[in-house]
């Protein structure tokens, strides 16, 4: 990050924890300061969609020029709510917003921050570098669960050199988050080809990426995000709120996500196999191979429908997806025959801002139908044995994934590539001698190893128990709820 952008991350992240006396969680003053960031540059800009809202008397020069604190207060409210109504970018930027600062002063104390900067004058990479510093530092308020929106930048940038994405594909991302993956894809296509003709720079700008998230308030994060590096200033929305899991998605070149982990959700997505059941809730997905409530399993299934043949993804999966069974199983089966799945990168612990997360990164190519399984072999990279990294005192780096970058090859076909200590193939047919299809595959010893070193530490135990037992506590109070309704 540069010492411009640094110094500015800093200089509005200090105000957080004046904040958060008042009870704001980081999210909640990442957000405020969105909307505040958003209407000081359309202000600098006399920006059109402001104009063109219908509203321009709700912007910046308003709030900067109302002396009473009360009444800034109250301004800055129908603002919000006024913008909320609007269509597009502003719309979104905008949506379902609430002031959440109920000190007044402190307000105006935000308002004369933001506005001391002038910021349309900072070039798009020093504003997309505040943005991005910002919402690092969000990431790190694990309490508010912030951390799971956050994917680790080097990972991220890694998984962009080894996808290679062409000016002329269609990306998605079907869990978007504040948009690490769109937001590289983004920069790889204007890094690696510097001399895009101005109709084709325009579709990487505007046309080409979408993501979607569920929660609005990260996708208002991840909106901001991607108009401050250059993006989405077209008529195309490029993030949606929404449940990508819903219904059938258009479909696309290539997808890159993150989905959020977690053993269970509160829907079934169910298939022609699935039998429903009145008291429960179900998305009825016939385009999907089995039913289950495992959200990593149905974004796997989700993820392959958005390919279009010869279509291209790379999807972080926790461990499970790898050996589960059941459904899990028959996910696995079917997506090895359907799909070259050529690639497994098995990650370290310590990226996340969750302890003790495991998690992988699977590259799979969608493929015609055929009655012999396009699999013919899966590369396996472990990253994960004998590699200790934590947030802090020794994050992943750049550095730390160029090995696997190297090995992936991925201006060479797959057939040239050669094995490694830490990169091994095989067989499909050694795949599907494994019981359950399991691919959880390892090969290196742990050095540290001990009778209890493969048991998570005991905070993630605890963690796992509370999160079980809130699901089940769900479950019951459905129940009670249903009852009630009789």
């Amino acid at each position: 990050m540069s010492q411009t952008a640094s110094a500015l991350v800093q200089k509005v992240w200090n105000y957080a924890h004046v904040m958060r006396d008042d009870g704001l969680s980081f999210l909640d003053y990442t957000e405020q300061i969105t909307y505040l960031l958003f209407l000081k540059i359309a202000w600098e800009q006399a920006d059109s969609m402001l104009r063109k809202s219908g509203q321009p008397q709700y912007c910046w020069g308003r709030l900067i020029g109302t002396a009473n604190n009360a009444k800034l207060a109250s301004i800055y409210q129908t603002t919000l709510k006024k913008l909320s109504n609007q269509e597009g970018l502003l719309g979104l930027i905008f949506t379902k917003p609430q002031s959440k600062i109920s000190d007044s002063a402190k307000l105006r104390r935000l308002v004369e921050l933001i506005d001391a900067q002038e910021w349309s004058s900072l070039d798009l990479d020093v504003k997309g570098e505040i943005y991005e510093g910002l919402l690092a530092r969000n990431a790190e308020d694990v309490r508010g669960g912030a951390g799971q929106y956050f994917t680790s930048r080097p990972i991220i940038r890694a998984i962009l050199e080894v996808m290679r994405p062409h000016p002329t594909d269609t990306i998605a991302d079907p869990a978007c988050g504040t948009g690490g993956f769109l937001l590289a894809a983004h920069e790889y296509l204007l890094r690696a080809y510097p001399k895009m003709e101005t109709k084709t720079r325009c579709f990487v700008n505007e046309s080409a990426i979408h993501g979607i998230d569920i929660v609005p308030s990260v996708a208002r994060l991840c909106a901001m995000n991607l108009y401050l590096h250059g993006m989405g200033g077209g008529n195309k929305l490029l993030v949606e709120i929404g449940d990508s899991l819903v219904k059938a998605p258009v479909q696309v070149k290539m997808v890159l996500t993150n989905p959020p982990f977690g053993k269970k959700s509160s829907f079934t997505v169910i298939n022609d196999d699935g039998k429903r059941d009145t008291e429960k809730l179900y998305y009825e997905r016939k385009d999907f191979w089995a039913t289950t409530s495992n959200k990593q399993l149905n974004f796997v299934q989700n993820v392959f429908t958005m390919l279009v043949e010869d279509g291209r993804a790379a999807v972080v999966v926790p461990d499970n997806v790898l050996f589960e069974a059941g459904a899990g199983e028959k996910i696995r089966r079917e997506l090895l025959a359907q799909c070259n799945v050529h690639t497994l990168l098995r990650l370290p612990t310590g990226v996340w801002y969750s302890p003790g997360v495991k998690a992988n990164v699977l590259f799979f190519d969608k493929k015609p139908p055929s009655k012999k399984p396009w699999t013919k072999e899966l590369w396996i990279y472990d990253l994960r044995t004998n590699k200790n990294f934590t947030l802090r005192q020794n994050p992943i780096t750049d550095e730390d994934m160029k090995d696997f970058v190297k090995c992936y090859a991925a201006a060479k076909p797959i057939s040239k590539r050669m094995e490694t200590e830490r990169f091994k193939r095989f067989s499909y047919d050694e795949l599907m001698a494994r019981d359950k299809a399991n691919i959880d595959i390892f090969w290196l010893t742990d050095e540290g190893i001990t009778e209890t070193a493969n048991l998570p530490k005991p905070e993630v135990l605890a963690a796992g128990i509370i999160e079980d037992l809130e699901e089940c506590l769900a479950e019951f109070r459905g129940v009670e709820t249903e009852l009630r309704r009789l």
